[in-house]
C-alpha cells in the first residue's frame, strides 16, 4: 500500500514539473527599443548599507534609452548607513532620486509603505523593483520593458543567488525551483507567486487596483499585487524566462534568517487559490514518504526515491543551463535534504502563528 501511495503522488509530481517547465518556456512577443516604455526603477532599502553600492553601481551601469529612465532609491528610515551611502552616490546623477519614508500609514506597513512613498514620485509608464541586496545586469531594465506590449500589465523575471557553499547553494537551487513554478503556473494564466527582486507592472494597472492603499496589508506586498492585477482581467501577466532580466540577490547568511524568510513566504502562501494548495499537496507528500521510507524499505520504494532525485535534478538543470549557472548543481544533495525537510515542516511552523520577524519588524 506504502508504494501504490507514494507511486501515485510521485507521478503527479513527475507532471506537474513537466508542466511548470513547458509554461516556463512559453514564448513572447516584445517591442523594439524604440518602443519601450519610459521606466521607473525603485529599491526599497532598510539597513543595506553591505549591499546598496554594489546595487546603485549595477543600476548606474544600466542601458536604456535616453530620458526613459528614473531610479527612485527609497531609505525606508534605516538606524545604519544607508541613507548617507545613497545621498553620497546618487549626487550630481540626474536620472537617481532618493525617497524617505514617512511613519506608517494605516495599511501600509514596512517595504509596502516603502514602495508606496516611492510610486507617488514615479513618472515612468512601467515601475521596475528590485532589492538593496541584488545586482542587475546592463539589459535588465530594457529587457523586462520590452515585454509591455499594450495588453501587458506585469511581467516577472528570474532571480538567482550567489552561491560559494552548501548553505547558498541550497538556497540557489531553492530559488531556482520556486521561480521555474512560479513563471510556469503565471504563464498557464494560473499564477501562485513571484518575487518583488525581479518584478514590474504597468503604473496604470497599479492605479487601477488602487495601489497598495487599497490593497489588504500581506507581508509578502509582491504576491499581493499580482493577484489584484491578474483579478482586473484586462492586462496579461506573464513571466518570460529571459536570462537578459537575470538579477542576482545575496542568501541568507544564517538558519535564523532563513527561517524568518521561509516562514514571511510560507504566511504570504496561505492566500493563495486552491491550484497552490494542490500543487503543494503532492510536494509535500512525496517528500513524507521519503521520510519514513526507512519502515517501509524495498527495492520498489529505492527506485521511486531515486526517480525523485532524477525529476528535481533536470528540472534544475534545464533552467540552470540556461542561465548558465549549472554549476550550482553541485550543492544539489544539500539542497534535496533541506527542500524535503522544509516542505514537510513548513505547516508545522506556519499554521500555529502568523507572526513575521522582518528587516527589525515584526508582522
Amino acid at each position: 500500500m506504502f508504494e501504490l501511495i507514494f507511486l501515485i503522488f510521485l507521478s503527479s509530481y513527475f507532471l506537474q514539473t513537466v508542466v511548470f517547465l513547458i509554461g516556463t518556456k512559453k514564448k513572447f512577443r516584445q517591442l523594439k527599443e524604440s518602443e519601450l516604455p519610459s521606466v521607473s526603477i525603485i529599491v526599497a532599502a532598510r539597513n543595506e548599507e553591505e549591499n546598496i553600492l554594489r546595487c546603485m553601481t549595477s543600476l548606474d551601469n544600466l542601458i536604456y534609452p535616453e530620458g526613459k529612465l528614473e531610479i527612485l532609491l527609497v531609505d525606508d528610515r534605516s538606524t545604519d548607513k544607508t541613507g548617507a551611502l545613497i545621498s553620497q552616490f546618487i549626487e550630481g546623477k540626474t536620472k537617481f532620486r532618493k525617497v524617505v519614508t514617512e511613519e506608517n500609514r494605516g495599511k501600509l506597513k514596512g517595504k509596502t509603505n516603502a514602495l508606496a512613498a516611492a510610486i507617488k514620485f514615479a513618472k515612468g509608464e512601467v515601475i521596475l523593483t528590485t532589492d538593496a541586496d541584488c545586482e542587475v545586469n546592463p539589459s535588465w531594465a530594457k529587457t523586462l520593458a520590452s515585454y509591455y506590449l499594450p495588453d501587458v500589465g506585469l511581467v516577472n523575471g528570474f532571480t538567482s543567488q550567489e552561491y560559494y557553499n552548501n548553505f547558498s547553494g541550497m538556497q540557489n537551487l531553492d530559488f531556482i525551483y520556486l521561480l521555474t513554478v512560479a513563471a510556469g503556473t503565471i504563464n498557464y494564466n494560473l499564477p501562485l507567486s513571484c518575487i518583488g527582486n525581479n518584478m514590474s507592472y504597468r503604473k496604470s494597472a497599479y492605479d487601477e487596483v488602487g495601489g497598495y492603499e487599497n490593497l489588504p496589508f500581506s507581508v509578502t506586498e509582491d504576491f499581493n499585487l499580482l493577484f489584484a492585477i491578474h483579478k482586473l482581467k484586462k492586462y496579461k501577466v506573464i513571466y518570460p524566462f529571459d536570462r537578459d532580466a537575470h538579477v542576482i540577490s545575496k542568501p541568507c547568511s544564517s538558519l535564523r534568517d532563513l527561517y524568518r524568510q521561509k516562514k514571511r513566504w510560507g504566511v504570504g502562501g496561505m492566500k493563495s487559490p486552491l491550484r497552490g494548495y494542490l500543487v503543494m499537496t503532492s510536494g509535500f507528500v512525496a517528500h513524507i514518504a521519503i521520510l519514513i521510507s526507512p519502515f517501509f524499505f524495498s527495492p520498489v520504494v529505492a527506485g521511486l526515491i531515486v526517480f525523485k532525485l532524477i525529476i528535481d535534478f533536470m528540472f534544475l538543470y534545464v533552467i540552470l543551463k540556461e542561465l548558465s549557472i549549472a554549476d550550482s548543481l553541485k550543492y544539489f544533495l544539500a539542497f534535496e535534504i533541506y527542500f524535503i525537510l522544509y516542505v514537510v515542516l513548513l505547516p508545522f511552523i506556519v499554521l500555529p502563528s502568523q507572526k513575521v520577524k522582518w528587516k527589525d519588524r515584526t508582522f
